[in-house]
């Protein structure tokens, strides 16, 4: 993506088409995971909001394969999640936090989590979500993403991550400097 697009958090006429078009395509193609859902009715609600638009872009060209995971009555809003089988190939081999990025004397990533979530207008997924989200098929058997980490133990230097495996959601620790070629993050956007 092209620093001017980044800048100005819009799509192009174009680029907004495909992009409705590629969660259509994923939206029809999935429908368990949002049953009861009208994909007429999250496209116009889409097309009212542009800056949410462009945070799903940012998903989909990261790899994040979003799509809509539920509906809140109260608030109104569809929720997207990363969907990709494993997570988003485009956020991996980064840290948790900026504190943990700067911490890192040598060898530092690119990036954190909590960082890229937030330029892209998106929130990383809770632990609640992460199982919310296991209910719909099967995450991060080879990879893992870093979950919202309670601030007590993030005081403490760790943060938490996911996976599964053996049948199994695993919820474990690292130091939140720590970064793997596996892990990277998955976020929702609400729209």
């Amino acid at each position: 993506m092209n620093k001017t697009m980044s800048s100005k958090k819009t799509l192009s006429p174009g680029q907004s088409e495909d992009l409705l078009q590629t969660l259509k395509s994923r939206f029809e193609k999935n429908m368990n995971r949002h049953k009861g859902l009208d994909w007429a009715k999250i496209a116009a609600k889409l097309g009212k909001s542009p800056g949410k638009l462009w945070s799903l872009h940012e998903m989909e060209s990261s790899g994040g394969e979003p799509d809509v995971v539920g509906y809140d009555k109260k608030s109104g809003e569809y929720i997207f999640y990363d969907c990709s089988a494993e997570t988003p190939a485009g956020r991996r081999s980064i840290c948790y936090d900026r504190a943990a990025l700067d911490a890192r004397k040598e060898h530092k990533p690119k990036n954190s989590a909590l960082d890229m979530a937030a330029s892209m207008g998106i929130e990383i997924l809770d632990e609640d979500q992460y199982r919310e989200l296991h209910s719909l098929g099967k995450f991060d058997t080879k990879t893992s993403s870093w979950i919202k980490t309670p601030a007590e133990i993030r005081k403490l230097g760790g943060a938490i991550f996911a996976d599964y495996r053996y049948g199994t959601i695993f919820i474990y620790h690292n130091g939140a400097e720590s970064y793997y070629a596996g892990r990277g993050f998955r976020g929702s956007l609400r729209v």
